[in-house]
C-alpha cells in the first residue's frame, strides 16, 4: 500500500468521485466538512488568502518546518488555490470556478458574501444545480445571526461548559473543538443530502448550519432531563446522570473507567470487585435505585477498587464482559494495535514537513470506501494546475500573480 493511501476502492474512487467542492472555509467547522467530502472522494479546491492562507496556519507551535500541526490536521485531500476574489480579475476567477464546482461551503459571517454580489440567493440564481452550504455561529436568520461564531463561545452559549467539569468547581470547555467539529460534520451531512436529492430533482438547494444549533442538537438526554424536570442539569464531573456505576473509579494506582450500563452488567462488576452482596441490595439491584443511592454506593465501591492495581481489575472486568477502560492519555491511543489494525493513524510525506502522521477515516464503507490520498497543501500549491485547467495560460497566471491577485 502507498503510504499517501487508506481505505481506498480504486474501482469507484469513494463515493463522492467526480464531485467538485469549492471551499471558501477557514479554520475548523468548514475544514472539517470539507475534509470529510475530500475523504470520500470529492474534489476539494480550497481558496485562500494570497500571502496568509487559512488562519490556522499560523497557529502554533508546534510546526513541522513550517507547517502548523493544526491546519495539517483538517486539511488533507485539498488542493489550495491562493486568491483574493475582492479584485476583479480574482472575481472573474472565481466565478469560474463556481461555476465548475458542485457543492461550494463557506463559513463567513452572515451577510459578508451577499455585500458581494456571492450570497446564496445570488449564486444559487446563476447555478440553481449547485449545493450551497452556509456555516455560522447562529445560522442565517434570527437576532443573533450577525454575531461571530467560535468554539469556546458555542461551548458556553450552548450549555456544554455548564455540564462539564466538577460539581464544585468552574465550568470547563472540552479538549477539543467539539462545536465546530459537531458543525463540520453536519454541514458534510448535509452536502451529501444535498447531492443526493439533485441526483433526483436535478436542482441544488442551500442548507445553513449554525454552530448554536449543532450544539443544541448534541445534547441529547441532558435536554431531554431539562424538558422532563424543568430544572438545568447540573454538573457531575465523570459521572453520569442516569447510569450508576458509568464513571471514572481509582484503583490503587491510577483511574479507570467503568460502564455498567444495565442491571446484568452491575452484578458481574460486584462479582469481580468481591461485593456480590452489593447486586442484591434493594437499595442497588436496580439502576434507579443506585442513582437514587449513589452517595451510598459509590464509598462501597471505592473501597473495593483501591485494594488491587488498574491492570488487575481491567484484566478481570474484561474477562468478566465488563464494559471498561483505562485513562489513556493521546501518546498511548494513538500506538494502540487496535487503531493501527483499523487504519486510523497513517503515514503521509508532506513537501515541506517532511514524515507526518494523519487520522484515517472512521466510516468503512465496504464499496465505496473513502480514501486519505493526499497531503495537506502547501499555501497556493495547485494554483497555477487549477487555472490552467480553466483555460489561464502561463503568461495570464504571471500576470495575476504579480498584481497580487493569486
Amino acid at each position: 500500500m502507498s503510504e499517501n493511501v487508506a481505505n481506498t476502492d480504486r474501482t469507484t474512487g469513494g463515493p463522492l468521485a467526480g464531485f467538485t467542492v469549492l471551499d471558501l472555509t477557514r479554520v475548523l467547522s468548514g475544514p472539517y466538512c470539507t475534509m470529510m467530502l475530500g475523504d470520500m472522494g470529492a474534489r476539494v479546491i480550497k481558496v485562500e488568502q494570497p500571502g496568509k492562507g487559512d488562519d490556522t496556519r499560523g497557529w502554533g507551535p508546534p510546526f513541522q518546518n513550517g507547517e502548523s500541526a493544526y491546519f495539517m490536521s483538517v486539511n488533507r485531500n485539498k488542493e489550495s488555490v491562493t486568491l483574493d476574489f475582492k479584485h476583479p480579475e480574482g472575481r472573474a476567477v472565481l466565478d469560474r470556478l463556481i461555476a465548475e464546482a458542485d457543492v461550494l461551503v463557506e463559513n463567513f459571517r452572515p451577510g459578508t458574501l451577499d455585500r458581494r454580489g456571492l450570497g446564496h440567493e445570488a449564486v444559487l440564481a446563476a447555478h440553481p444545480k449547485l449545493v450551497y452550504c452556509s456555516i455560522s455561529g447562529f445560522g442565517q436568520t434570527g437576532p443573533r445571526r450577525a454575531e461571530p461564531g467560535y468554539d469556546a463561545v458555542m461551548q458556553g452559549e450552548g450549555g456544554l461548559m455548564s455540564i462539564t467539569g466538577a460539581p464544585d468547581g468552574t465550568p470547563y470547555r472540552l479538549g477539543v473543538a467539539i462545536a465546530d467539529i459537531a458543525s463540520g460534520m453536519f454541514a458534510a451531512y448535509g452536502v451529501a443530502l444535498g447531492l443526493l436529492a439533485r441526483e433526483r430533482t436535478g436542482r441544488g438547494q442551500f442548507m445553513d448550519v449554525g454552530m448554536l444549533d449543532s450544539v443544541a442538537a448534541i445534547l441529547t438526554y441532558q435536554a431531554g432531563i431539562c424538558f422532563a424536570t424543568g430544572q438545568a442539569p447540573p454538573r457531575l464531573g465523570n459521572h453520569h446522570p442516569t447510569i450508576v456505576p458509568y464513571e471514572t473509579l481509582t484503583a490503587s494506582d491510577g483511574e479507570l473507567v467503568v460502564a455498567a450500563g444495565n442491571d446484568t452488567l452491575f452484578a458481574r462488576f460486584c462479582d469481580v470487585i468481591g461485593a456480590p452482596e452489593l447486586a442484591g441490595d434493594p437499595r442497588f439491584a436496580a439502576n434507579q435505585g443506585r442513582v437514587e443511592n449513589q452517595d451510598a454506593l459509590r464509598p462501597l465501591l471505592a473501597a473495593r477498587l483501591r485494594t488491587q492495581s488498574r491492570r488487575h481489575w481491567l484484566d478481570r472486568l474484561k474477562q468478566a464482559g465488563v464494559p471498561c477502560g483505562g485513562v489513556r492519555d493521546l501518546a498511548e491511543v494513538l500506538s494502540d494495535p487496535q487503531l493501527q489494525e483499523r487504519m486510523m493513524v497513517l503515514p503521509m510525506t508532506h513537501p515541506t514537513a517532511g514524515p507526518i502522521q494523519v487520522l484515517g477515516i472512521p466510516v468503512k464503507l465496504s464499496g465505496t470506501a473513502g480514501s486519505v490520498r493526499t497531503p495537506p497543501p502547501v499555501l497556493g500549491q495547485h494554483t497555477r494546475a487549477v487555472l490552467g485547467g480553466l483555460g489561464y495560460d502561463a503568461d495570464r497566471i504571471a500576470a495575476l500573480e504579480q498584481s497580487g491577485v493569486i
